[in-house]
């Protein structure tokens, strides 16, 4: 237990509101060093399975360990060394950041008000420190969150849609600053269903669908499965495209854009770079295109009945900010 347990193991979690199944026995494996990216569309109980995970409603069934510690069992001690929030966080929005941030080191104490300046920086908000939130846009109350649960030097962040409502630049940013804390050797659980900020920050993922998970392990062994796609570009596409279609072992050959695509195994792509050369045809360029993370998500949840996922017993969706001492 403690400094050898992973950051998050859950088995069986399940959870019901009446006739709702939100959570259906789901499993979890995250481990140290992870960014973890938990990916499903709305409703689909990502939100649910987070506040199980940090004692904020009860399972149904099952259980969940943080740094091997069930927070039903042992309350606020569990969440020692885990921090982030759930929906979104939220502030007073009459203080500036400084004193919202100092609030909550009060809470936390052990040294957090010493750390103010410092995550301040970390989230690049030390020009508006002074600044009222309620003037804040989105963004900014996004990372300020951040900087509130960087106070308790986290071991295991734990983030609920940071980029939703963020146009691009503030998706880059919040892209930016999640892979600086993970480089710096914080394990960040990400909830999404930003597709493409998933495949750019996360490796490894678990895909739930209706209270369900439908994968779980590293996205390019994902991505892999989705199997091997190639796109050739030769000095003469057409004809390399008639010898594609002829060659076996090579399925799907097509006319892209720029050259064809097909699919086949390794074996099979070196007999047409032969077949390519005796029919004196130059191969300009051919390189492998794993599937993208849309092309695989859709595949595994296209067929899955929509889910529902209620905010908690009473129905009511409430963001929580994780500052637990």
């Amino acid at each position: 237990m403690g400094a050898d347990a992973p950051p998050v193991r859950a088995r069986g979690l399940v959870k019901r509101y009446k006739e709702v199944l939100a959570v259906d026995h789901i499993d979890l494996n995250v481990d140290q060093g992870d960014v973890y990216g938990f990916l499903g569309p709305n409703g689909a109980g990502k939100t649910t399975t987070l506040r199980m995970a940090l004692g904020l409603i009860v399972p149904s069934e099952g259980k969940v360990e943080l740094f091997g510690r069930d927070p039903m069992r042992e309350g606020a001690r569990a969440l020692a060394g885990v921090a982030g929030f759930v929906e979104a966080p939220r502030f007073y929005p009459y203080l500036t950041a400084r004193k919202n941030l100092q609030m909550l080191a009060a809470l936390d104490g052990d040294g957090a008000k010493d750390r103010i300046g410092e995550v301040l920086d970390v989230v690049e908000l030390t020009p508006r420190a002074g600044h009222r939130v309620g003037g804040f846009s989105h963004g900014m109350r996004q990372r300020l969150g951040i900087a509130a649960a960087l106070l308790r030097r986290p071991r295991l962040l734990i983030l609920d849609e940071p980029a939703t409502g963020l146009d691009p630049a503030g998706m880059r940013d919040m892209r930016l600053l999640i892979r600086r804390l993970a480089d710096d050797g914080i394990t960040v659980l990400l909830s999404s269903h930003q597709l493409p900020e998933v495949q750019e920050l996360c490796d490894r993922v678990a895909i739930v669908d209706s209270g369900r998970v439908v994968y779980e392990g590293a996205l390019a062994d994902l991505r892999r499965q989705g199997g091997a796609g190639y796109r050739l570009r030769s000095t003469d596409d057409q004809r390399a495209l008639q010898i594609a279609r002829e060659q076996p072992g090579l399925e799907n050959a097509r006319a892209a854009e720029d050259g064809i695509d097909f699919q086949a195994d390794e074996r099979h792509v070196g007999e047409l770079t032969l077949a390519l050369g005796r029919a004196g045809i130059g191969i300009l360029a051919l390189a492998p295109e794993l599937a993208t993370l849309e092309d695989l998500f859709f595949r595994l949840t296209e067929t899955a009945g929509a889910g529902s996922e209620p905010a908690g017993g009473d129905g009511r969706a409430e963001a929580e900010l994780v500052s637990a001492q």
